[in-house]
């Protein structure tokens, strides 16, 4: 059997799988509260039972962290993930830990068709080349898949935390606004939960209009990513609309630029939570058009495919696939 996991600051998910005829098929999963449990290899326990390690050949963990030396440390919880302790644990398995990104890059890989929405065609290269990941959720994850000529070897990368580099005057005022807030301006300030609420509050301060009593009251209420979000698509606020607007084609433009830094003549794979919730706005947005502004390589960029993962379950996918691997 196969044991892969998906592990985050607010959730881990571990599947078992079990492979045969060049497939894996999820036997069973289990999502658990990460902060909630006292390690990651109590939740293996659990999940496993009595005498169920015995059973485990292989297994790997995406980490929504780096991973340095076989350990992660993920913010807020008081535990960390190491492939020593899970290895204990499963005497005899492989066991792998890599940054979630990596794993949600090869778990693209794997996905059928339909768990993919294309932004771009584009046009594959006659030969296998790298891949790109971005992923805006939580935070905003970058990573790669690196073609050796027989195989893709997927590669970590904390490019989201990168300096942001305004393209126009108004960019450059989103500087001014975020660099007077938080000092440094990294692009997961802004491709994130928190950064798109952050250009709505930006937008609302160009623009000196205040919301409407109904969207300020779900604006404070919960999640105002997510109400900038409902507003933005339902056309109700100019301002949550110019913020998404605006999110889109940032979003864009960062993925053209990894594309560039890592040759990802194979494709580009926009991933994470946000995404899925924003398709409508992805594509008709200013993305692709930010994606391709790229000058002398602004052809060759209009024909990398891009496209955007629809299955929230990838990251455990490409885990399983990764520790199916032989190293």
């Amino acid at each position: 059997m196969i044991l892969a996991g998906d592990i985050g600051g607010t959730k881990t998910i571990l599947g078992l799988f079990a492979p045969g005829g060049g497939t894996l098929a999820l036997v069973r999963e289990h999502t658990y509260s990460s902060a909630a449990a006292p390690s990651l290899e109590a939740m293996i326990a659990d999940f496993l039972g009595a005498g169920g390690a015995a059973a485990v050949r292989a297994a790997c963990f995406g980490v929504a962290g780096a991973v340095l030396g076989g350990r992660a440390k993920l913010t807020n919880l008081s535990w960390t993930a190491s492939r020593e302790g899970v290895a204990a644990l499963l005497p005899g398995a492989r066991v792998a830990l890599v940054n979630d990104v990596q794993a949600t890059a090869f778990g693209a890989l794997h996905l059928e068709p339909g768990r993919l929405h294309a932004l771009n065609e584009g046009a594959p290269p006659a030969e296998p080349g790298n891949v790109a990941v971005i992923a805006a959720g939580t935070g905003l994850g970058e990573g790669f898949l690196v073609w050796d000529g027989a195989r893709y070897r997927p590669a970590a990368s904390e490019g989201g935390h990168a300096d942001f580099a305004p393209r126009n005057e108004a960019e450059i005022e989103l500087w001014r606004f975020l660099a007077a807030r938080f000092g440094r301006v990294s692009y997961e300030r802004i491709l994130s939960g928190p950064g798109l609420a952050a250009l709505h509050e930006f937008e609302r301060a160009r623009s000196g209009r205040a919301p409407s009593p109904a969207l300020a009251a779900r604006l404070a209420a919960g999640d105002p990513a997510a109400a900038v979000t409902e507003a933005a698509l339902a056309r109700e606020d100019e301002c949550c609309v110019a913020a998404l607007d605006r999110f889109c084609e940032i979003y864009g433009a960062e993925a053209g630029n990894l594309a560039l830094k890592v040759l990802a003549t194979s494709g580009v794979v926009v991933a994470g939570g946000i995404a899925p919730r924003i398709l409508p706005m992805l594509t008709q947005s200013a993305f692709m058009q930010a994606f391709t502004a790229k000058g002398r390589f602004a052809d060759m960029l209009a024909r990398v495919p891009v496209k955007v993962v629809l299955e929230t379950r990838v990251a455990l996918i490409g885990a399983a696939h990764l520790a199916a691997e032989e190293p």
